[in-house]
């Protein structure tokens, strides 16, 4: 037996068996044909290479019969050349044969890897805010790496496997048939004794490869949440390390000790290939040698059959785990279709028109919010939850109405889960609403496109994030063709200009995972520059300057002033001394706003605000603090 039917006959065995019994869903054999159409043309001619192939494979040992007994017994020298010369120019031809079939194999391959990868990708781009808080991260990068690539096998490795194995199996069968039924016959009969060691072997690889899989996900978990700046800095201050260490050593030599049982399954496995087959060759040359003495068959056709025995068995072990081979390739495609067929909470209307805000004004007009169903949202096979939810969020936002004229500053304030993010979330429609509406210029943002509408707002949040790219990366993601002096100039007013060019790499500079060679107050102001370069209409800021110290605190105000300038604005404020002097306060308690005015208006009511603000202590210090609309 050849290496490589070896090599086939192995990963047919050690295929799952589990997945024989799941059930593809109506129409997804046709849905996975409509991805082959692009490479109808490149498919028929690999599989005619395949075909080509698996003929030659019984070419040759029929050239070798007729140079045997026609040849060397008789003594004709010329046609031994001739007949060896074939051979040799059938080698070449199969050489080749083999070169242009994976040429072939590889450009289907790779473009339906690049296909699928591509068209997940975009589609997962657009799915809502929703999808990511609940979809697990790794599971969702697998479906996009390991079960695409599972997915082109269906027409690469399993098809061209199943057309080379039953063509390879019709011609040998029927040409040592032909040459010497007895000798076919008694290898048939041989076919138990070479499947039950590789079933055996095979069952024990399965698990083996199950658990080793398991292992290594769990030590990239564990490596992925410890090695990336904050959990390093959690394990550095909280952690025990020598518990760490002692506990991934263990699960790391556990994978070790499994590698070493499947090499050697591996070894035995082949090593059983080949002897089964080597004393299948023992019984053919046994009862051949009798045949062939008693002139009902010829020394070459002795040795035609021996070395077609050595391709029998492959094609033969391997088909009887086809199913589970296809099967494979199929329930990958319909795990990549299970995310191309979940659909996003928010799109675009089909006659969505864009957004033209210059100055736009901005109107809840009786809002109400409950954050969706884990069902509505997302996968369960992308979800790792110990248990199934049962309680649902409840109403967020409950009959939310005001308005936030051109040009002004609108702050919302309030006790932890009283709902204020939940309205900087829905402006940029991040979610969509459950009840009422939310118009810009008298436009229902459902309306217009997301992409305009989204171009039209800038957001700020609490904790900035920053790629792991260069300061101009950064702030190009909100303006791609920004050039260096308007780079300059955004952050020049965003108070980060000073630190960015005492850098020695200054703009080039690259800012860590997450932004973490840079202070909380700096990424805050390379934020803001990033607002400011992008030139939003309406700006959001959901708690930019908590958390900060007092110098940071000041700086970011100061940026906060440039970028607010002018712009119909939304502010989330835990520091009530920073919106003080904001055209309107909205105070929100349990999704509801439950006061409105200006500052010195609900400080001398006495209600939820005056008491916010007399907790805060800032009586004393109205004239010290600063707000971001002086």
């Amino acid at each position: 037996m050849s290496m490589h039917a070896a090599w086939m006959t192995h990963r047919s065995m050690t295929a799952d068996p589990s997945v024989k019994e799941q059930k593809l869903k109506p129409g997804t054999v046709k849905r996975i044909f409509s991805f082959a159409q692009p490479y109808k043309r490149s498919i028929t001619l690999f599989l005619i290479t395949v075909v080509l192939d698996a003929v030659l494979v019984v070419a040759t040992p029929l050239l070798l019969r007729r140079l045997i007994d026609d040849g060397v017994i008789p003594k004709n020298g010329q046609l031994v050349t001739q007949l060896a010369l074939m051979v040799g120019a059938l080698a070449v031809a199969d050489a080749l044969m083999s070169m242009i079939g994976r040429w072939y194999s590889s450009q289907i391959g790779e473009g339906l890897i690049y296909d699928l990868r591509t068209l997940v990708f975009a589609h997962v781009q657009k799915q809502s805010i929703a999808f990511f808080t609940r979809t697990q991260t790794g599971a969702l990068i697998s479906r996009i790496n390991s079960d695409v690539i599972g997915a082109q096998q269906a027409f690469t490795a399993s098809l061209s496997g199943v057309v080379s194995n039953v063509v390879s199996l019709v011609l040998v069968g029927a040409t040592m048939l032909i040459l010497s039924w007895q000798i076919t016959v008694v290898a048939l009969i041989l076919l138990p004794m070479f499947l039950i060691p590789t079933k055996w072997v095979g069952r024990k690889l399965q698990s083996l490869t199950r658990e080793s899989f398991n292992l290594n996900a769990q030590m990239s978990s564990t490596m992925t949440e410890r090695f990336n700046v904050s959990g390093a800095m959690l394990v550095t201050l909280y952690g025990q390390p020598e518990q760490e260490k002692e506990s991934f050593r263990g699960r790391a030599r556990k994978v070790a000790d499994i590698g070493i049982t499947m090499a050697l399954l591996n070894r035995l496995f082949f090593i059983a290939l080949t002897s089964v087959a080597a004393i299948a060759t023992a019984f053919a040359y046994g009862i051949g040698g009798h045949l062939a003495i008693s002139g009902t068959v010829t020394v070459g056709t002795l040795l035609a059959i021996t070395a077609l025995l050595a391709r029998l068995y492959g094609p033969l072990t391997a088909l009887s785990n086809v199913r589970i081979e296809v099967m494979t390739a199929l329930v990958s495609f319909e795990r990549v279709f299970e995310v191309l067929d979940l659909q996003p909470m928010v799109s675009d209307k089909p006659d969505a028109k864009v957004l033209d805000a210059k100055n736009p004004s901005i109107e809840f007009r009786g809002v109400g919010f409950h954050y969706p169903r884990a069902e509505e949202i997302s996968l369960a096979s992308l979800e790792s939850t110990a248990k199934a939810e049962t309680v649902q969020s409840g109403e967020v936002l409950k009959d939310l109405s005001f308005m936030a004229k051109s040009g002004t500053l609108t702050a919302l304030v309030g006790p932890s889960g009283a709902g204020k993010t939940t309205i900087s979330a829905l402006l940029p429609r991040l979610y969509d609403v459950t009840a009422g509406s939310i118009l810009i210029d008298g436009d229902d943002i459902r309306d217009v496109t997301l992409e305009s509408l989204r171009n039209s707002i800038g957001v700020v949040m609490q904790d900035a994030h920053l790629f792991h790219e260069t300061i101009a990366e950064n702030l190009r993601y909100a303006k791609s063709d920004a050039t260096d002096e308007e780079m300059q100039s955004a952050c020049e007013a965003a108070q980060i200009w000073k630190l960015i060019s005492s850098l020695p790499n200054g703009l080039e500079t690259m800012v860590g995972e997450r932004g973490h060679r840079l202070s909380g107050g700096e990424k805050q102001r390379l934020a803001i520059a990033r607002l400011l370069l992008k030139s939003p209409s309406i700006v959001v800021l959901d708690e930019a300057t908590a958390h900060l110290d007092s110098e940071n605190e000041q700086l970011v105000q100061d940026a906060l002033k440039v970028a607010l300038k002018g712009r119909t604005s939304i502010v989330i404020a835990h520091r009530l001394s920073t919106v003080r002097d904001a055209d309107q306060i909205l105070v929100l308690d349990k999704g509801a706003i439950v006061e409105r005015g200006t500052h010195d208006e609900l400080v001398t009511q006495g209600g939820l605000y005056s008491d916010l603000y007399n907790r805060q202590d800032l009586a004393g210090t109205t004239n010290q603090d600063s707000s971001i609309h002086d």
